[in-house]
Order: structure tokens, then sequence, then C-alpha cells
């Protein structure tokens, strides 16, 4: 009889995850890997998604950390969280791309705002969201996200964030009350 697989387990990131984390998100969301799941911007950025030194600066702030989760002994799907103010920000979100689909993205999100709201008494989640991912606003809409209207640029000609295969790019913010 096969044991059955453990769920996924939440931490705080350490400095030794790092090379796995920005792997996990470039899979997730660059190249041709990330088109095995649904939330791949290979069609809108090329480049990469984020570097070494932006996750080790989350994980090493005091305001911030990255939730790591493993399952099977590798971590599968990652957060950034980041305490501002009254709210709390959701980003470097991602899902290893042969998990997509399965419901591990909506436990990674029910951790996070359970943690925020418990950790730093915070009454708001925001994130920001390329506002031409339809699929990927419409899946945040559903977990009680909302769209906002407020745009900010995105960084043309920083290849830190990638490179945009599009002149249209811009973040929305998104917003929900946390209760």
């Amino acid at each position: 009889m096969e044991t059955p697989a453990a769920g996924p387990s939440f931490r705080d990131a350490t400095d030794a995850d790092v090379e796995a984390l920005v792997a996990l998100i470039q899979s997730a969301y660059r190249g041709d890997s990330s088109r095995a799941g649904w939330t791949t911007e290979a069609d809108i950025l090329d480049g990469r998604r984020t570097d070494p030194e932006s996750v080790l600066e989350v994980i090493k702030s005091p305001d911030s950390r990255m939730l790591s989760v493993e399952q099977d002994g590798r971590i599968v799907a990652c957060c950034q969280l980041e305490r501002r103010g009254d709210h709390a920000y959701f980003g470097m979100f991602a899902v290893g791309p042969d998990l997509q689909g399965a419901g591990l993205g909506k436990k990674v999100m029910a951790e996070a705002e359970r943690l925020v709201r418990e950790t730093w008494n915070v009454t708001e989640m925001h994130m920001t969201v390329i506002s031409v991912r339809d699929d990927l606003i419409a899946w945040y809409e559903r977990r009680g996200y909302r769209r906002t209207g407020q745009m900010s640029p995105f960084p043309y000609g920083d290849e830190r964030y990638g490179v945009p295969q599009r002149d249209d790019l811009q973040f929305e913010l998104l917003v929900k009350k946390l209760g």
C-alpha cells in the first residue's frame, strides 16, 4: 500500500533557499518551462523574473518574509510578504508549473493572509498584477481581491523585471480586505 504524499509545509525561507527560489520563480513565469503551467508570462515578457539579490533582500528585510512551501523535500511554491503600514504586500508568488491547477496556490494564499493578519495585525492585502493578465486577475478576483483601477507604469528598460514583448504593460493594484 502506498503512503500518501505529505501535504505542503510552510516556513520562512533562509539564505540557503535563494537558488531554489529563483529557479522556481523563473520556471513559473518565464521561458518554455513556464508554458507547462497557466501563469506563464512567456508571451509578454522575456528574460529573468527575479534575481538572487532581490530574493535575499526579501529574506533579510525586517519588514518582510519569503514564505517557502515544501512538499516531498523540495520547494514547490513561495510568496513574498511585506508589511507596509496598515496593509501587507503580496508578491513573488510562484507555484511550480507541474503543480499549478491542483489547489496549492489557494492554500499558499490562505496561509499568507492568515500569517499577515495574525503576525502584523494588518487589515488588507495588496498586490500588483500586470494589467493584461486577464486569467490571473480573474483567479485573484475569485479569491476575494478587487481591481482598483490604480495603475503604475511597467519599468521599461530595467531588465531586472524582464524584457517586454509588448509596449502596453502596466501594473494594476489589487486589494483584499482581511477579515
